[in-house]
């Protein structure tokens, strides 16, 4: 794997043995598609939380079974997974990514036990499927406001209409 991309069992076993490297740990997760500068903002003001950013990064698999193709447009993601896993661990605030297939991160979460999960503002945390999880070890849930309202299905939306 490439530096910064994790199997989760080997980012599991690093924090567990180096926790004071790791904690306070933030994770996010989503697809990151076509990366834009909402995502590096986005990611930015996560890491600020904490010491160090952890990205949990959609499976093909899962993109496939939460975006589902669309009329006209192109099946996603766009990027492949490991592409995507590249770009993102290139991303100064990143300090790991690790790829999961499931279609929600509940899984990732109860194995790493963030001390902070950070979602969008754009999520409500009584929505959220980890914020159970979450809230059973005593992690804390923060919301980011969205500073640059815009998505990977917005900006394929304008490629396509031409706009």
């Amino acid at each position: 794997m490439s530096a910064g991309i994790y199997d989760i069992p080997t980012l599991a076993a690093a924090i567990a043995a180096h926790p004071a490297q790791w904690r306070p740990m933030v994770f996010t997760n989503g697809c990151f598609d076509l990366l834009h500068v909402g995502h590096v903002r986005y990611l930015a003001a996560a890491k600020a939380l904490g010491r160090t950013l952890i990205v949990g990064l959609n499976s093909d698999i899962s993109v496939r079974q939460i975006k589902p193709r669309r009329s006209g447009m192109p099946s996603r993601p766009i990027v492949p997974e490991m592409q995507r896993a590249e770009v993102l661990a290139a991303l100064k605030p990143v300090d790991g990514v690790a790829i999961f297939h499931e279609p929600t991160a509940v899984t990732i979460i109860e194995v790493l036990k963030p001390d902070i999960y950070v979602k969008g503002g754009d999520y409500k945390i009584e929505t959220l499927p980890e914020a159970p999880s979450v809230q059973a070890y005593g992690g804390r849930i923060v919301l980011c406001d969205i500073e640059i309202p815009t998505s990977t299905s917005a900006i394929v939306d304008r490629i396509l209409g031409g706009s």
